[in-house]
């Protein structure tokens, strides 16, 4: 019996290797060749294409046409299956790689037909726009076929790798539409549910100004004056509030008065979801201009052929999400104004299941508590999408930047950029609507404005304030009579942006150091004023709470990874909020929908609940409120014991809000995990502070720049260039990155180098 035991052992041993040899062999064939030369009939002349240590990709080509090839070649080298999910998930067409499962995400995507935009779009464009995307869609495509064998995830689906058109790189473009307004739409549709519940009263309870506000003027928002809504028909059932990740970023700048240099310096990190590959692609594009050599260097998005956030050693440029209000929701009169449209969703077992979307002369229509809304979305309009973003390679002058805000067809952004001359300013680019008055409630079809159909191209600006300082964080820039005019579209509450304002007011001179730590400021201001009402709640109930107490004595005031306090002050806040708006949550809920797209506005309306504590907000189940917030942290100590287990060190907000970021399939196929993962890290962040990290969400990068001074340059990324896991690059800098070292924006040690000769 043993000898068989030991010989099914070996045999099983045997089996493992034997499999495991298979896949390494078959994820082999599937690696890109990074060094050699090679032929094509889609350059004008010869480019180059090397790799540094990080795998950071390097062009060097006579013309911005074949640089746009050469971009293309890489991206389609390393990152052609995240450029066709992100294509694939902007037109709905995701249930030809998965099937049924992804039928209701394609659904939700197919309301905005951004595929049919985009093929209108590339049509309308200026033929050098449409050459440069030409090129760039041969360079992926010839990229990929390079590699020769498909990457695994295409062996998994059974699907087949589809070549890239033009029209994808535009997809790519509303890919980041929907990821950074939807809830700009989604916040607007959940007001009008609750006018309809509640009336207006409620809507301006809930909607008030923030208590953190951080404009760059400074001005403050009137004040809401109104009382407290009494609650109908209350339902106090327990209910969980999800909560909506801030999709934003930071950034701000400093004159060069307030640098060594006199070169203005800027900092800039997008906050984003993060899974692997990272979003972003480090690049430098080298090319002759009028006789004079141009260097970009910085960030590119696979699927386009530009360079998003970086620099031209004579300006750096860095964006956050604007929130402006760029979206109406337009209540139909009746249905006889719209009429059906089929969109044929393609499965992955080659069968059909058809989606009729209903539209009208103002957009997609959905109910909204039974009766029909078009949405008039700025990404539904021509002026949506664009080439234009290209144009600030060549801009020598932070002037030269605000003269393109208004051209450039991306989602509506902060810019931020400064000069090597010590110049700084601020601007919205992007795309804005041009009707004046922003409703975020239903807007009668009486009242729908034509400017709808064209773009804003008056716009607010402040360039090199007396106090040297600029700041942006995804709360309100403008002015409080700016406000008026763009409107909010879902703004972050403020107290990240007033951090770093209040931060950048404790020093007179900056270099790239100061600003990395600002970054990487972990200090919990925002939740000091619930800190200090719980410690006040615990402590006038007795001994019960002892423990917890000298957690939270001992808390740091910070969002550190060793942390207990942070941890019990945080979800108390969070369950707080979720008592107190449980009946307006169960009655949203009963209408499919909820309050995650207006819980980030619940702030000031929760404190205004906890001075006056009204009766009509107190759930029958207490006797008094106290009972009421005591049973809030009972209720968080219940939730981590369950989660982490009654050892209260498991709390620790580094285990509570550890960084995994995992690659898609690595959640469907458990066994891949090791494989495909990043390294899992404490967490060093969280949401209302400079330093914004979640479990799988936070700063895609952190770029730190002077004109001029590109030596000195940063720019961190918490993962590697390529989306292969047997690559050399697939981890490298993502190390750097959890352990805040200072990886070189410059490219480092060429590793790698193709040269692809033009076939003429």
């Amino acid at each position: 019996m043993f000898k068989i035991i030991k010989w099914l052992l070996i045999g099983l041993f045997v089996v493992v290797l034997l499999a495991t040899g298979l896949v390494y062999g078959v994820l082999n064939l599937s690696l890109p060749a990074l060094d050699g030369r090679g032929k094509s009939d889609a350059i004008s002349q010869s480019v180059k294409i090397e790799r540094d240590t990080l795998g950071q990709a390097v062009i060097h080509a006579e013309n911005r046409l074949d640089v746009a090839y050469a971009l293309g070649f890489a991206h389609g080298q390393d990152r052609f299956f995240q450029m066709d999910l992100l294509r694939r998930n902007a037109a709905g067409e995701l249930s030809e790689l998965f099937g049924k499962a992804a039928v209701g995400l394609d659904k939700k995507m197919r309301f905005h037909q951004l595929r049919k935009r985009s093929q209108i779009a590339v049509a309308q464009l200026p033929a050098k726009d449409k050459a440069l995307l030409k090129a760039y869609a041969n360079g992926v495509n010839e990229g990929h076929a390079q590699v020769g064998f498909d990457s695994f995830e295409y062996l998994l689906t059974g699907a087949e790798a589809k070549p890239w058109q033009s029209e994808d790189s535009l997809l790519i473009i509303f890919s980041m539409y929907l990821d950074l307004q939807t809830a700009t739409f989604e916040r607007d549709k959940t007001l009008i549910e609750i006018e309809d519940l509640y009336g207006k009263a409620m809507v301006d309870f809930i909607t008030q100004p923030s208590l953190y506000q951080a404009a760059l003027d400074n001005s403050v928002l009137a004040p809401y004056n109104g009382g407290i809504p009494n609650l109908k028909d209350a339902q106090w059932a327990m209910t969980e509030i999800a909560e909506r990740k801030e999709l934003g970023s930071n950034n701000w700048a400093v004159t060069g008065q307030l640098t060594e240099t006199g070169a203005a310096m800027l900092s800039d990190d997008m906050h984003l979801s993060f899974a692997v590959p990272i979003i972003w692609y480090r690049a430098q594009l080298n090319y002759p201009l009028n006789g004079e050599m141009q260097q970009i260097t910085g960030v590119s998005l696979p699927g386009a052929p530009a360079i998003v956030v970086g620099t031209n050693n004579k300006i750096d440029w860095g964006f956050t999400n604007g929130y402006l209000d760029t979206a109406d929701w337009i209540a139909l009169e009746s249905k006889e104004k719209t009429w059906q449209i089929d969109e044929p969703i393609l499965l992955n077992d080659g069968s059909i299941e058809n989606y009729a979307l209903t539209m009208s002369e103002y957009g997609p229509v959905k109910e909204i508590n039974g009766k029909p809304y078009a949405l008039s979305w700025v990404a539904h309009h021509e002026y949506a999408v664009d080439m234009e973003l290209l144009k600030l390679e060549q801009a020598s002058t932070v002037d030269d930047a605000l003269a393109l805000a208004a051209e450039v067809g991306i989602p509506v952004q902060n810019l931020m950029v400064v000069d090597d001359q010590g110049n700084a300013a601020w601007k919205n680019m992007g795309a804005v609507p041009a009707r004046k008055e922003p409703h975020q409630l239903a807007v009668a079809e009486q009242a729908y404005p034509a400017a709808w159909h064209e773009n804003e191209t008056l716009r607010p600006f402040v360039k090199n304030p007396d106090s040297g300082r600029l700041w942006t964080g995804n709360s309100r820039v403008v002015s409080a009579e700016d406000d008026q005019r763009f409107g909010n579209g879902a703004y972050a509450m403020g107290a990240r942006s007033a951090q770093i304002r209040d931060r950048l007011f404790e020093k007179q001179q900056f270099n790239e150091q100061d600003f990395y730590d600002l970054q990487h400021d972990n200090e919990a201001r925002f939740l000091t004023a619930w800190h200090k009402l719980l410690v006040k709640q615990l402590s006038n109930a007795g001994d019960k709470y002892a423990l917890y107490l000298k957690e939270l004595n001992n808390w740091q005031a910070c969002a550190c990874s060793d942390s207990i306090g942070y941890t019990l002050v945080k979800r108390y806040r969070s369950e707080v909020i979720n008592g107190l708006f449980s009946p307006l949550e169960n009655k949203l809920k009963a209408l499919d929908s909820s309050l995650k797209p207006v819980k980030r506005d619940l702030e000031p309306a929760v404190w205004q609940l906890i001075e006056a504590q009204p009766e009509a907000w107190l759930n029958p189940e207490y006797a008094n409120w106290n009972q009421q917030m005591l049973a809030a942290f009972d209720r968080v100590i219940t939730k981590l014991t369950e989660q982490y287990g009654n050892n209260p060190h498991s709390w620790e907000w580094g285990k509570v809000n550890e960084l995994v970021i995992e690659h898609p399939f690595a959640k469907q196929i458990p066994v891949l995990k090791s494989l495909l993962n990043m390294p899992t890290a404490p967490g060093f962040g969280d949401t209302f502070m400079p330093s914004v990290q979640g479990r799988s969400f936070g700063a895609s990068q952190r770029f730190i720049v002077q004109p001029g001074h590109l030596d000195k340059a940063i720019m961190a990324i918490p993962g590697g260039q390529s989306g292969h896991p047997l690559s050399e690059f697939y981890r490298a800098g993502f190390n750097d990155y959890v352990s805040n070292g200072l990886t070189p924006l410059l490219p480092q040690e060429i590793a790698h180098s193709i040269t692809i000769e033009a076939i003429n």
